[in-house]
């Protein structure tokens, strides 16, 4: 099939909760083919999923071998890749008494969050969760509750009660949100959906005394900074914080749909049976293509290579904000996910860059998200960063012209 007919199939019979452009039927490493067969470079990744690349031949190796032995077998039994990834995950948390909860999604693994900060606030009559502005936690009910962003909200109302809004990076914004009701504060190390912000350390740092002092939780969505996206496994690694609990998901997979919830001591039996459920959570298949993920990160020194990698790219970014300060205000991020800021909407770069090659995203209207595969190699970067020079030159020409036309009225 060829673009047009994905395109008008897709149109009939796909609910319209996206604007797709291209048609991509085929990956490998930092690579994805349209229809027509047109090559890309892929500094997107699915949004921050596809974290050791395209069709890996290890994850390839490990998900057909595990379909050929065990798919699924629902949780009343056990299987032997689920406590092995959970040893895993727990074991790179560095956190005391971790235990793992596991279900499909980002979004699932929040509202595991959610349940477990409630269900552990109960007796004490604690419900409120204080998320951040400008964050984004999901995209059922409790979880755009929580995502600080009124856009993702219009029109679900009446939305749950029981969360409570505040600034990131704003210390005294959070305190003045706190109540006798808080059971919780959740937060991003670095808002993804809100511009590649990254949290100041103080901040993280103040969070964590506070919730010390409150008698409250302090827990993490690590979406979609976990797994090796910021250079270490987990975001919160960047700073000198621990969170009670955390969630997880898309780089967890590579592609393969799993979340999680990690929790510490506090938390790590607060769950009996009863509580919290799933029927795909965790399955052998799941947890062998999670498991092949991790193993090619510490085999492959990809956090290594996020850190080198993404200070490559920093450096040509800023090269190219230098040449148009009229309407590049910085760069920002923290490893392999990096966020280039305009004074202008950064939805005609992306348009342009996608033309030339080099997919990226626009988000929070003004800044160009770029999160490769943590397997970027030195060459794709200079690719890609040659291509956002020609594409920044275009438009700079471009603004240019339209500055100085001149009006022919009267």
């Amino acid at each position: 099939m060829n673009t047009n007919e994905i395109a008008v199939m897709h149109k009939q019979y796909v609910m319209p909760t996206y604007a797709p452009g291209l048609a991509l039927v085929k990956g490998k490493g930092t690579k994805v083919w349209d229809a027509e067969g047109n090559e890309y470079l892929d500094f997107l990744a699915g949004i921050a999923v596809t974290n050791i690349g395209h069709c890996h031949p290890a994850m390839v190796k490990a998900v057909q071998e595990q379909v050929a032995t065990l798919v699924h077998v629902s949780n009343i039994y056990y299987n032997e890749k689920q406590p092995q990834l959970a040893k895993s995950l727990a074991e790179k948390s560095g956190i005391a008494g971790a235990k793992c909860f596991f279900c499909n999604s980002g979004a699932e693994a929040n509202e595991g969050l959610i349940k477990l900060a409630r269900l552990w606030g109960s007796a004490t009559g604690k419900y409120e969760i204080i998320t951040m502005r400008q964050s984004f936690h999901g995209r059922t009910l409790a979880t755009l509750t929580a995502t600080g962003q009124e856009k993702v909200q219009k029109g679900f109302a009446p939305l749950p009660e029981g969360f409570v809004h505040a600034n990131f990076n704003d210390l005294e914004s959070v305190k003045n949100a706190v109540t006798s009701k808080t059971a919780a504060i959740l937060c991003e190390a670095v808002q993804g959906e809100g511009g590649v912000l990254p949290a100041d350390p103080g901040f993280l740092e103040g969070l964590r005394e506070l919730c010390n002092a409150k008698g409250i939780l302090l827990l993490f969505d690590e979406v979609q900074c976990g797994m090796g996206r910021t250079a270490k496994w987990f975001g919160f690694q960047n700073y000198d914080v621990r969170p009670d609990a955390f969630s997880l998901a898309k780089g967890l997979g590579n592609g393969y749909p799993i979340g999680a919830v990690v929790a510490g001591e506090k938390l790590a039996d607060v769950f009996q049976p009863g509580h919290h459920a799933t029927t795909f959570g965790g399955t052998p298949l799941a947890c062998a293509a999670a498991l092949a993920v991790i193993d090619v990160i510490e085999q492959g020194a990809l956090l290594e290579n996020a850190l080198g990698m993404g200070a490559h790219m920093v450096e040509g970014l800023c090269e190219i904000a230098m040449k148009h300060k009229k309407w590049i205000a910085e760069v920002r991020g923290l490893g392999l996910m990096l966020g280039l800021v305009l004074d202008v909407p950064a939805l005609p770069l992306q348009k342009k860059l996608q033309e030339k090659g080099l997919l990226t995203l626009a988000t929070a209207g003004n800044v160009l998200r770029f999160v490769p595969p943590l397997t970027v190699a030195r060459e794709d970067i200079d690719r890609a960063v040659e291509l956002v020079a020609e594409a920044c030159a275009e438009l700079d020409d471009e603004m240019a012209g339209q500055s100085s036309s001149t009006c022919q009225c009267g």
